[in-house]
């Protein structure tokens, strides 16, 4: 219970997030540590199973109440109803409700108890590159730019003027909370709530950097190199870790984000690790059977076409696929005959048709003898 984190925080939310927002980071997150993307890596793994929990949590109304008010108790099975099982009357006598939850609920709401000051890691940064249909197929590198918040140059993140430093706040002693009494029928409760002198930081900065206003942070623009590995798929999102928006207080820095868009190709069509594309052939080379040549992504290969091709036959050429992501081997390559039927013939190549079509029996034509049999079956009928 005690080394859960924060489901809100788990997916880059604020508390009370709404169930839009919650499908829009659970994507994002489950897009970024999807195992296909991060084959044989633990970390990733575990980080993916965090974010289905917390998922599975966030996405239920009522579990989602029971944790917005309890933390991760209100949803453990191993603590029955929660706090809704206690009767009597737990706030005799100026308890701090805080302390019940922070010791026996693993805090209430997930963020109470934490230092003000204490380091937080920086946000994540989204960004977007195109490549063609064969960079996807074979892998590249493409350079990335984008824009991320860093530490201010002249304060180095501190918000305070080079040769001063942030006091600590004396309304909240650094803590960036205050208590606050409340009398009910119970007795006296305490509660919390975010310092409004120094708005939650702890600190006070009496002389701010003149040249980030003390803010401590500042946008600027960056590029990164980035290996796009070979199989990628089109909507595909790459993880580029701590290059995303500087932390608080000496935290790390967030990850990049990469989706990756793949242009569409003028000859190849995509079927899972498959490549299908169209071969258009004459009626001679259906008829008569001939060598040709087909693209494939590895260049130009060699095929025998049997005579007697019918349109929208399909041929294989096993491994002229595309490579599977994260593992061995490759796709096929299948192509669809397309026999062109020649026009604007002249008289004499009209002729020669008519000619060969009298020597042509039932045998030259199965289809068709097989589809005026069924005909005469149903004007039988």
């Amino acid at each position: 219970m005690a080394d859960k984190r924060d489901y809100y925080e788990v997916l880059g939310l604020n508390k009370g997030a709404s169930d839009d927002e919650i499908k829009k980071a659970y994507r994002q997150n489950a897009k970024k540590y999807h195992p296909d993307l991060h084959p044989g890596d633990k970390a990733a793994e575990e980080k993916f199973k965090e974010v289905n929990e917390a998922y599975e949590v966030l996405s239920d109304k009522e579990k989602k109440a029971r944790y917005d008010q309890f933390g991760h108790a209100g949803v453990d099975p191993n603590y029955g109803a929660g706090a809704g099982g206690y009767g009597g009357n737990p706030f005799n006598g100026g308890i701090d409700i805080d302390d019940i939850f922070s010791s026996f609920f693993g805090g209430f709401g997930g963020n109470r108890g934490r230092s003000a000051n204490r380091p937080q890691r920086g946000s994540d940064v989204n960004a977007a590159v195109t490549i063609t249909f064969e960079e996807a197929a074979k892998g590249c590198k493409k350079t990335i730019n984008f824009n991320s918040v860093d530490n201010c140059d002249s304060c180095h993140g501190t918000g305070a003027e080079p040769g001063t430093q942030a006091k600590t706040c004396s309304a909240c002693g650094g803590s960036g909370r205050v208590t606050v009494n409340q009398r009910t029928p119970f007795g006296t409760v305490q509660t919390q709530r975010s310092c409004d002198a120094c708005h939650g930081t702890g600190k006070v900065i009496e002389h701010p950097c003149h040249k980030c206003n003390g803010s401590g942070r500042h946008r600027k623009n960056h590029t990164v190199d980035v290996s796009i590995p070979a199989g990628i798929k089109d909507q595909m999102m790459l993880n580029v870790s701590g290059h995303g928006n500087a932390g608080y207080n000496g935290g790390p820095k967030g990850d990049l984000h990469v989706t990756v868009n793949v242009k569409n190709h003028n000859l190849f069509e995509r079927r899972g690790d498959d490549v299908w594309c169209d071969l258009t052939i004459t009626l001679t080379q259906a008829v008569l059977g001939s060598e040709v040549v087909v693209p494939t992504l590895d260049g130009k290969v060699n095929y025998s076409i049997h005579e007697g091709t019918q349109p929208n036959d399909v041929f294989r050429l096993k491994g002229r696929g595309i490579p599977h992501l994260g593992g061995r081997g490759k796709g096929d390559q299948y192509c669809r005959v397309v026999v062109e039927i020649p026009k604007n013939l002249n008289n004499k190549q009209k002729e020669l048709i008519r000619q060969f079509e009298s020597t042509t029996t039932e045998k030259n034509y199965a289809k068709r003898k097989n589809f005026f049999d069924k005909l005469k079956d149903f004007f039988n009928e």
